[in-house]
């Protein structure tokens, strides 16, 4: 094995979006940093959908950006279709996707990393960690190298020990046509880390040439969206995506093939993601359901492969042409790349910290799917998060940690380290308690401040906030002491934006001389905080009273076997996830309101 003659600071195993957010956050915060890969062509790849955000996703990429992270950069100087989903719904469930050109994205993404200072990017296929005295301290590879690090970070995604799936044909891969590392996730289980299995899959693409347009629905782009908070140039082209759906041909042909579906044949033996189901799941549970919906959506400006999003699978090819070729206006559909789903090595999030590092390793962090979640969003945050604390690690600084209250991203995390995982874990706007809080308008003033402590963030990009800060907070106080005249009634105007027949706009147009103009980004975030006011305080105050649990913290070393009245079920739970403070304890499943107060006395009385 040759050594590299040179210690990184950081080592980020992979690059696809965990690991880019990691090696960019580690270098940007002035330590040196290896970016391994096992192709540097494929650097960033969306490997699925070519799309950026979605319901809830869209809520972390703005997260990502306001702390300083890439992702929603590199979507907005690579987008060709956006959309705000929701749009007529509630303000906390309103959340920015669009189709990203997928070459575009990767070409993006790799050059503007090429150029980061303190970054190496390296081209290699990890095989195991180097570890000495109960510390991660680098990784060899196939090829012979040893590289060194004081900090490794793994972000695997679907690579260790990746098995892909068509029909009853399986195959090696951590993606269709790439190596997968079939010796890394054995490393991990030398070192005592639990390590279990995954599924996931993708639909068929198919030719733009051999769709039939005046038989399926256009979607065209909505316009003055976008995912960063800074001024980035955009493409100058948009494309439409489309709509059509499945029919009763569709759900024949394949409920009679279902046998031959790698995932109902019990070849597949783990749990894929129930919110992402295949179609052959959809065609199952919903059985009642006479069509589902299908998205024609471009994979970019330069190529004519188009993405059947809905239509995930691991039937066989023969039956994939059918059941395409079945849905109106994909008669004459040619599949130019076929589905498949895909099993892969994940290790039990239980065994992470929330600032990512493993609990009987130090210095090894873990971000993306290997901790058991999907999509590109999820991945990205934890990249970035790990990135910030192995960067905080070497400078010895505190561990950078968000709260549920403050972040998507800190929601998704603390339900990483305190729930046990039986299917890929997604993002959904449900999942946060405090979502009226965490709306994807105000990304910036909620976490922006973070990203400057860190060094993420420039002087310049702090001030345009606090500036947006400023006025919103001025002119919300001036729509609260102004009263007009409407109806031949005085009201207030913070009153009458109340109105569910007005918006800013609206009072705008009533009143010009009176209201100010301003861009949607301020206006829409102004009749936001007034129209739901009411809710925002009382959640305000729930986050409140949860603060004061977070403050409780619980010992490394507690032994929770000794607690008097605890019971064994709760012992149990509370030995495997050994939970940092009292609040994450109270998430755990399992756990009671009696349990946190006995937990609170015997902490109290300092049992341990």
């Amino acid at each position: 094995m040759w050594k590299y003659n040179f210690e990184f600071d950081c080592i980020v195993i992979g690059a696809g979006h965990a690991g880019c957010e990691a090696a960019y956050a580690a270098s940007k915060m002035g330590i040196s940093t290896l970016l391994l890969t096992i192709s540097l062509d494929t650097i960033a790849k969306l490997s699925c959908n070519p799309s950026i955000g979605g319901t809830a996703k869209g809520h972390i990429v703005r997260e990502i950006d306001a702390l300083g992270g890439i992702m929603g950069k590199i979507a907005d100087s690579s987008c060709i279709h956006y959309r705000m989903l929701n749009s007529s719904k509630g303000a906390a469930v309103r959340s920015p996707r669009a189709q990203a050109d997928k070459q575009l994205y990767q070409q993006n993404m790799k050059y503007f990393l090429e150029n980061c200072q303190n970054l190496e990017i390296k081209q290699g296929l990890a095989e195991s960690l180097i570890v000495e005295n109960n510390k991660a301290i680098g990784i060899t590879t196939k090829e012979g190298v040893a590289y060194y690090g004081k900090t490794v970070i793994l972000t695997t995604g679907t690579f260790l020990k990746g098995k892909m799936f068509i029909g009853h044909h399986s195959f090696e891969g951590g993606r269709l046509g790439e190596l997968s590392s079939n010796t890394l996730s054995d490393s991990l289980k030398s070192l005592n880390l639990k390590v279990g299995r995954l599924k996931t899959g993708t639909p068929p693409r198919i030719n733009v040439r051999s769709i039939d347009f005046s038989k399926v629905e256009k979607q065209p782009s909505d316009e003055n969206i976008c995912f960063s908070f800074d001024e980035i140039q955009k493409p100058a082209q948009k494309v439409d995506c489309f709509i059509t759906y499945t029919n009763a041909n569709t759900k024949k042909i394949i409920s009679e093939d279902l046998n031959k579906s790698a995932l109902y044949s019990g070849i597949i033996k783990s749990k894929g993601p129930r919110y992402c189901p295949s179609i052959e799941d959809k065609i199952v549970r919903f059985a009642d359901k006479p069509r589902h919906q299908v998205f024609l959506e471009p994979e970019g400006l330069t190529t004519n492969e188009v993405y059947v999003n809905g239509m995930s699978t691991s039937l066989p090819m023969d039956t994939q042409i059918k059941f395409i070729k079945s849905i109106e206006g994909l008669e004459n559909a040619e599949i130019t790349r076929p589905a498949y789903a895909i099993e892969y090595d994940y290790i039990e999030s239980s065994q992470i910290k929330p600032s990512l590092e493993a609990k009987i390793i130090d210095n090894l962090y873990f971000a993306g799917q290997i901790n058991g979640t999907t999509g590109y969003e999820e991945a990205a945050a934890q990249g970035l998060i790990a990135g910030i604390n192995a960067a905080c690690k070497i400078q010895n600084k505190k561990d950078f940690i968000l709260k549920r209250s403050e972040s998507y991203i800190g929601v998704m995390i603390d339900d990483l380290i305190s729930k046990d995982l039986d299917e890929p874990y997604r993002m959904f706007t449900s999942r946060a308690e405090y979502r009226l809080l965490l709306r994807q308008d105000n990304a910036d003033i909620r976490l922006r401040h973070y990203g400057y402590e860190l060094g993420l963030i420039t002087e310049k990009q702090m001030d345009i906030t606090k500036e947006k800060k400023q006025i919103l907070e001025s002119e919300i106080k001036f729509l609260k002491k102004t009263f007009v005249t409407f109806e031949n009634t005085n009201i207030l105007l913070s009153k009458l934006l109340c109105r569910p027949e007005f918006n800013y706009q609206k009072l705008y147009n009533q009143y010009p001389e009176i209201v100010k103009k301003y861009p949607s980004v301020i206006s829409d975030q102004i009749e936001f905080e007034l129209k739901y006011e009411g809710y925002i305080k009382r959640q305000q105050i729930e986050v409140a009273k949860y603060k004061k649990i977070e403050k409780i913290l619980i010992p490394s070393n507690f032994d929770f076997s000794k607690v008097t009245g605890l019971r064994n079920e709760a012992k149990e739970k509370l030995k495997k996830f050994n939970p940092p403070n009292l609040s994450i304890a109270s998430r755990l499943s399992g756990i009671s309101p009696a349990d946190i107060s006995i937990l609170i006395v015997a902490l109290e009385k300092n049992l341990f």
